[in-house]
C-alpha cells in the first residue's frame, strides 16, 4: 500500500438533536463578552506590562470597552532586519520564534492571547459546552470498527463510554470462515472466539496530555506488535515491541523514529528516522534483542531535498525504501527473507520520474509519473531484470492513477477523472504467465455526485477488495468488493446518534469560472427544508490547494451543527491540489501559485453571485497550507469575507523557506519555489501573508497554533496575529489560540477533537451575530 508523505497537512474535522430549548444572549451583538469583576482584574494585572490599543483600533457602542474585557495583547516590537537582492524586510516579531519553546517571555505572550481569546468567547462559553455536548452526542462512544482479516485474526479498534482513545483488538477467525467471503462477519458472543485486547491507548495516555499512535504492526507470525507513540504532538515516535498475547515488553524501545516502520520477517524490523530538521534520513534493520546503538544503517539520504519513506509490499515478500522530492522518486528493495543482503535498487534516481513499486509473483509493479506521462503509468519488471518493463496501463491524459493495489489474482486501480476519485479492478493473468496491457477493467460503482473513497488493507492472497467510502451527506462506509462477482457488500457505517436522516440534505457539483477563464469544481451540501437560496443563507466555504493533495468531500457529523442551522457548506477544489489530475497542482505552485488565492475568490464570487449567500453571510476556513490561503486571500479581499479560521496557518512564507534550518524547509523549495533565487524571492514575497498584511479593514478572525508543531512552526502565526493587531484599521475582532501541549494536529483525544469543532462553530455563528437564534 502507497504511504503518501503529505507534509504540512492538516484535515480539516468538521450534525443533529431535537431543538427544544432556546438560549438567548444577553446582548445581540457579535462579541460583546461582559466579564466577572474578579476574572477582569486577573486578567487586567496579567496584561499590564505590556498591553496597549492596537493602532486604528477604536472603541464604540458595539465594541468592547475595558470595563468588559481587557484590550487584546500587544507583542512588543524588536526589529530584526533582512535584507536579500536589495531588499529590506523589517519582521517586529521575529522574536518570537524559540525552536526550545521554553523562553518565558514568549510562553507568558502566548499566555496572554489565550487569555485574551479566552475572555472574548467567556460570555459564549455556556452555548459552546452546549454545542460540544450536542456534536459528542451524535457519536456512538461504545462501538468497534470493521474487523480486519489479517492472517488468523480479525483485528478491530474499540472505543468505550466515556474514554478519549481506542483498545487494539482482535479474535481468532472461526475454522467456518477460513475461506474469506464478503459476507463474513465476526462472531461475538459466548460462543465465539475470545476477545483479546492488545493495546489500550487510554491506559498508555493517563500519564501524558497528548497521546497518539503512528503505527500499529503485527510481526508475520502473529505473536508480536511493534507500535509507534508519540506523547507531544512534535511527531518524533518512540517505538515498543510486546508480546501480542501477554503485552510483554520485548527489548528495549527504539527512541527517536518517524512512524515509518514495518516487519522484516518475525525477528526483524525496518524503521526510519530523521536529521536535526526533522527530514527523514536514514533506514535501518533492527534485530530483536540487540541494543539500538547496534542496529544495522540500509541508507543515507545525504541530498536535503530528499526524504525517506518505507513500504511493504502486498506480498509481504518485499520492503520498499523510497526516497522521494516533490518531483522525483526513487526505490531500493529488501528481500524479507534474505535481510542481510541489504537494500538493491529497483528503480534509480532520474530527476523528474517518481516511481511507487509493489510486487507480485515474479515481478515488480511500477506506477511511474513523468513529465511526458504527468498522470502516470503502470508498469511490470521481472524480479531477476528490472530494467525491462512492460505497459500494463498506459499514460491517459483524462485519467490520473493515483495509486495501485496488488493481489494474487488482481489490480486495483485508483483513478480520477473530472475531479471524482474512481476504483477500476483489473484481473491478472495467473502467476508465472506473460504479462501484457491489462483490458476490460470493472469500475466499481458510486451513488454521490460528489464523494470520497479511500483504500484500505485487503488481503493479498484473497479476491475481496476492502475499501471506504463517504460523501457530504453520507458517513464513513466500509465496503468489502467481491472482485470476481463485482458485488460490493456494506460491512459497516458510523453510526450518527441524534435522528440523522440523509435525505434531508442535497450534495452537488458546481463548476466556478476563475479569472483566467478555468473552471474551479466546488463541492456543496445544505439541509434542504432549511436554506432560500436567495442570497440570505450562511455559508462556510473551505479550501487547502497545496501539495496535489486531493480535498475530496467526505462526511463530518459534527459538520451537521451548522448544516442543520441553516449553514451551506462548501469546498472550493483551486489549483494546487490534485483533484483534477498532476497539471491542476502544477498550475498552483511555483510561480504559479497565486492561482490558488485567484480561485478560491473567484468560487467566493461565484457563490455569492449565485445567491447562495452574500459578503455579510461568508465565512472562510483553512488549515496549514490551507491557512497561508486564508491569510492571503484575508490580504487580497478582506472585503469579501464576514469571518475567517486560519488553523496552524503556513504565512512566514518567506522567511520560513529562507531558513534551512527549519523542518521541512529544503525539501519544499521544489514545492513552493527556492527564494535564494531572485524571481521566487519576490514572487513569494508577493503573497506571504505576514508580509503582506496592510493598513486596511479585515474581518473577524480566528487564527490557532500548536506550541509543539514541527511543521508549521507556532511562530509564524504569533507574528502574523502581532502585525495583523498593530496594522489592521477596523474594529473587528482577531483572536490567537495556542495549544500549548500539542503539535500540527491539535488534541489527541476524539472528544478533545470535538470541542476545538465546538468553539470554532461557536466564533463563526458571533461573527455572523446568530448566537442569539442557537436552539438545543
Amino acid at each position: 500500500m502507497v504511504v503518501e508523505n503529505l507534509l504540512r497537512l492538516g484535515i480539516a474535522r468538521f450534525l443533529c438533536i431535537p431543538l427544544s430549548v432556546t438560549v438567548v444572549l444577553s446582548s445581540s451583538l457579535p462579541f460583546q463578552t461582559p466579564l466577572t469583576s474578579s476574572a477582569a482584574a486577573s486578567l487586567s494585572h496579567h496584561h499590564h506590562q505590556r498591553r496597549r490599543l492596537s493602532s486604528g483600533y477604536s472603541m464604540n457602542s458595539q465594541q468592547l470597552s475595558q470595563s468588559q474585557s481587557p484590550p487584546p495583547p500587544v507583542a512588543k516590537k524588536v526589529e530584526h532586519k533582512m535584507e536579500m537582492f536589495g531588499d529590506v524586510r523589517i519582521d517586529n516579531y521575529y522574536w518570537l520564534r524559540d525552536d526550545s519553546r521554553t523562553n518565558p517571555e514568549v510562553l507568558s505572550y502566548l499566555k496572554e492571547e489565550n487569555g485574551y481569546t479566552d475572555s472574548i468567547m467567556s460570555g459564549t462559553k455556556k452555548l459552546e459546552e452546549q454545542l460540544f455536548a450536542e456534536i459528542r452526542g451524535r457519536i456512538k462512544e461504545d462501538d468497534v470498527s470493521a474487523p480486519l482479516r489479517k492472517g488468523p485474526y480479525y483485528y478491530y479498534d474499540k472505543t468505550l463510554e466515556g474514554k478519549e482513545y481506542v483498545q487494539h483488538c482482535r479474535r481468532l477467525i472461526p475454522e467456518n470462515q477460513k475461506v474469506p467471503s464478503v459476507y463474513d462477519t465476526m462472531p461475538t458472543g459466548p460462543e465465539a472466539p475470545q476477545e483479546h485486547v492488545i493495546l489500550d491507548e487510554n491506559i498508555k495516555a493517563q500519564q501524558h496530555g497528548y497521546y497518539s499512535i503512528g503505527a500499529f504492526k503485527v510481526s508475520p507470525n502473529s505473536k508480536l506488535v511493534a507500535y509507534a507513540e508519540d506523547t507531544k504532538g512534535n511527531e518524533i515516535y518512540t517505538v515498543y515491541v510486546i508480546d501480542a498475547e501477554t503485552q510483554a515488553p520485548i527489548g528495549e524501545p527504539l527512541v527517536g523514529l518517524t512512524p515509518y516502520l514495518q516487519w522484516a520477517g518475525d525477528n526483524a524490523l525496518v524503521y526510519i528516522t530523521m536529521d536535526e530538521i526533522l527530514r527523514p534520513d536514514k533506514a535501518w534493520l533492527h534485530v530483536l534483542g540487540e541494543d539500538q546503538s547496534k542496529d544495522t544503517c540500509l541508507y543515507v539520504e545525504k541530498d536535503d531535498m530528499f526524504s525517506l519513506d518505507l513500504y511493504a509490499s502486498e506480498s509481504k515478500k518485499y520492503l520498499f525504501v523510497a526516497s522521494e522530492s516533490k518531483n522525483t522518486k526513487f526505490n531500493f528493495y529488501l528481500d524479507v527473507s534474505k535481510p542481510e543482503e541489504g537494500l538493491k535498487v529497483l528503480t534509480p534516481r532520474v530527476d523528474g520520474i517518481d516511481t511507487t513499486v509493489s510486487h507480485r509473483g515474479d515481478h515488480f509493479f511500477i506506477k511511474r509519473r513523468s513529465g511526458q506521462f504527468f498522470n502516470s503509468e503502470v508498469v511490470a519488471c521481472p524480479v531477476d531484470n528490472t530494467s525491462s518493463t512492460t505497459v500494463l496501463l498506459p499514460h491517459r491524459e483524462s485519467v490520473k492513477i493515483q495509486e495501485i493495489q496488488l493481489f494474487s489474482d488482481n489490480l486495483v486501480s485508483y483513478e480520477r477523472e473530472d475531479g471524482l476519485p474512481k476504483i477500476i479492478v483489473y484481473r491478472l493473468p495467473p502467476t508465472g504467465e506473460p504479462l501484457t496491457s491489462l483490458q476490460d477493467g470493472q469500475a466499481v460503482s458510486f451513488v454521490d455526485p460528489v464523494y470520497s473513497v479511500e483504500s484500505s488493507y485487503s488481503e493479498f492472497s484473497s479476491s475481496i477488495l476492502r475499501f471506504s467510502y463517504s460523501s457530504l451527506k453520507t458517513p464513513r462506509s466500509v465496503y468489502d468488493y467481491d472482485m470476481k462477482a463485482g458485488i460490493s457488500v456494506l460491512k459497516k457505517i458510523d453510526p450518527v446518534l441524534g435522528g440523522f436522516d440523509s435525505t434531508h440534505y442535497v450534495t452537488e457539483r458546481r463548476w466556478a469560472p476563475a479569472s483566467d477563464g478555468t473552471l474551479i469544481p466546488i463541492s456543496i451540501v445544505y439541509r434542504k427544508d432549511l436554506v432560500k437560496l436567495d442570497g440570505s443563507d450562511p455559508l462556510l466555504l473551505y479550501g487547502y490547494g497545496s501539495y496535489e493533495y486531493c480535498l475530496d468531500p467526505s462526511f463530518s457529523s459534527s459538520r451537521l451543527s451548522l448544516l442543520d442551522r441553516g449553514f451551506i457548506y462548501v469546498i472550493a477544489h483551486i489549483r494546487g491540489g490534485g483533484e483534477m489530475g498532476r497539471p491542476w497542482y502544477e498550475n498552483g505552485k511555483f510561480l504559479k501559485k497565486k492561482n490558488t488565492f485567484t480561485d478560491f475568490i473567484a468560487c467566493a464570487e461565484y457563490l455569492i453571485e449565485n445567491k447562495f449567500c452574500s459578503k455579510e453571510r461568508l465565512c472562510i476556513e483553512g488549515r496549514s497550507a490551507g491557512g497561508l490561503l486564508i491569510g492571503a486571500v484575508l490580504n487580497m479581499r478582506p472585503d469579501l469575507f464576514k469571518a475567517a479560521v486560519a488553523g496552524v496557518p503556513f504565512v512566514d512564507v518567506l522567511t520560513t523557506m529562507l531558513d534551512p534550518t527549519i523542518p521541512l524547509t529544503t525539501s519544499e523549495w521544489e514545492e513552493w519555489g527556492d527564494p535564494r533565487k531572485e524571481e521566487f524571492y519576490f514572487y513569494m514575497k508577493s503573497y506571504s501573508p505576514v508580509d503582506d498584511v496592510k493598513a486596511q479593514n479585515y474581518p473577524h478572525i480566528l487564527v490557532t497554533a500548536g506550541l509543539n508543531d514541527p511543521r508549521v512552526m507556532y511562530s509564524e502565526p504569533s507574528k502574523f496575529v502581532a502585525k495583523m493587531r498593530d496594522m489592521k484599521t477596523d474594529d473587528n475582532i482577531l483572536l490567537f489560540k495556542c495549544e500549548l501541549g500539542a503539535g500540527h494536529f491539535s488534541k489527541s483525544g476524539r472528544f478533545e477533537k470535538l470541542q476545538e469543532d465546538a468553539f470554532t462553530y461557536i466564533f463563526i455563528l458571533k461573527a455572523l451575530n446568530m448566537t442569539n437564534e442557537l436552539k438545543f
